[in-house]
């Protein structure tokens, strides 16, 4: 086949199943069986270009795959500590105080226990278990949307500034284009403004008080050695970036080694006792959304056939002759993020520019980690924290871009502001 037409088939499959992916809900297709078509037809019409010698074909997908699949067993890892805490009722180690009659002191708690947990959880994570905890508390339909959104922006903004808050962030961090140290102290301003900014535009929709909430008789049971599982949890959480800036190796590795000794710690703590079962690790194996990290691999892997093509190198030059300003192409990048998933926007980007031409934590990779972080709180399907609002609360599309998408751009221009201000400051 000419390399002029697999070029243009790998594109047509991009975008028929990208679009695929973003009206999943109206197709009635899983995101992912698209995603995993898209991977191995855009590698599929690679391979079957005309010159190109199969060994090297597979010498490049052997390259990409060792790539992705140190996101994926990361994702695997994350994903089984952070589901064997929550078997164990760990989260409610952090939840259980929150008891307050003052709408506006919950909904600035609320936003401020989902900024800080989703810097160590991702923001899927910690808006399941924050919503958990709003059904619970607020009987009020529309104070609990309030609440709910409020979550979704703090769980966004918390998760874009470190290396294991957000699935974007990790994946620049595990490909060398930022620091652990760097990107927390270039986002923790930007992403506080954001929250700041929309926790205060949002606290005028609410007024008054409500009763005392949930009485402890009331409140869920916590399992044996929770408060050991959720310490250790968060402990190993924390310790994965410290363990590749000691030893050099990659982050997939320490989130293996933080696994393993919490199932040690698991399968001692509990080996007396067979009612126990669902506290292991295989069963909660059983629960992970292995649905979610098929759709990552199949996006990664379509992401690096059209960068093999070339296609990727293309786009960056067609952006730098139109926009050139690169501050102006990552506010760009979040915008789109709002409509499109941006794992794929982010492993494009990380395509499109390379190393030699932006170094580890130059200004553009910054950029990009955080709008593409919290851009994705403007449109209620911009992000995976805004999809679980809208499948456990029912929250409507038009609602939430009528009430709250104002609220997100602004904060998220006000955290673009203060980042500018602040590198032009440092």
């Amino acid at each position: 086949m000419d390399s002029s037409l697999a070029h243009l088939l790998i594109l047509l499959v991009f975008v028929v199943g990208y679009l695929a992916i973003v009206f999943e809900y109206k197709i009635k297709v899983n995101k992912t069986a698209s995603a995993l078509l898209m991977a191995v037809l855009t590698w599929l019409f690679l391979f079957s270009v005309r010159g190109h010698a199969l060994v090297d074909n597979m010498h490049a997908l052997a390259d990409r795959l060792s790539e992705v699949s140190q996101v994926i067993f990361f994702l695997l890892g994350a994903m089984t500590l952070v589901e064997l805490v929550d078997s164990h009722r760990g989260f409610l180690v952090i939840t259980d105080f929150i008891q307050t009659g003052s709408k506006k002191r919950l909904l600035w708690l609320m936003g401020a226990i989902g900024f800080l947990l989703s810097s160590v959880l991702d923001n899927l994570t910690t808006t399941i278990v924050m919503l958990s905890l709003v059904r619970k508390l607020v009987k009020e339909k529309e104070e609990r949307f309030l609440l709910g959104s409020a979550i979704v922006i703090a769980a966004n903004a918390g998760g874009a500034w470190t290396p294991i808050g957000d699935i974007t962030t990790t994946m620049l961090w595990i490909q060398g284009n930022i620091t652990t140290l760097r990107v927390i102290q270039a986002l923790l301003f930007p992403s506080l403004v954001t929250l700041v900014v929309a926790l205060g535009l949002l606290s005028r929709q609410l007024q008054g008080r409500h009763p005392q909430l949930v009485e402890k008789s009331q409140r869920e049971k916590k399992e044996p050695g929770s408060l050991l599982v959720f310490v250790a949890g968060l402990g190993s959480l924390i310790f994965v970036p410290v363990f590749k800036a000691v030893t050099g190796m990659p982050p997939f590795m320490g989130m293996l080694i933080a696994l393993s000794v919490l199932w040690l710690i698991t399968d001692i703590l509990h080996k007396d006792d067979e009612t126990r079962h669902h506290l292991k690790v295989p069963h909660v194996l059983t629960k992970i959304d292995t649905s979610g990290v098929l759709f990552f691999l199949g996006i990664l892997l379509c992401i690096s056939a059209l960068d093999v093509a070339g296609l990727l190198r293309d786009l960056a030059h067609l952006l730098d002759q139109r926009i050139g300003n690169f501050a102006v192409i990552a506010t760009f990048i979040g915008l789109i993020s709002a409509v499109i998933d941006n794992v794929p926007l982010v492993a494009a980007a990380m395509r499109m520019y390379s190393l030699d031409q932006f170094p580890t934590d130059s200004f553009l990779w910054m950029m990009i980690a955080f709008c593409a972080g919290t851009g994705g709180s403007i449109l209620i399907v911009g992000s995976a924290a805004g999809v679980a609002l809208m499948g456990i609360e029912k929250v409507d599309f038009l609602w939430y871009l009528k009430k709250i998408s104002w609220v997100a751009l602004l904060s998220y221009f006000a955290g673009i502001g203060a980042y500018l201000v602040q590198d032009l400051i440092v």
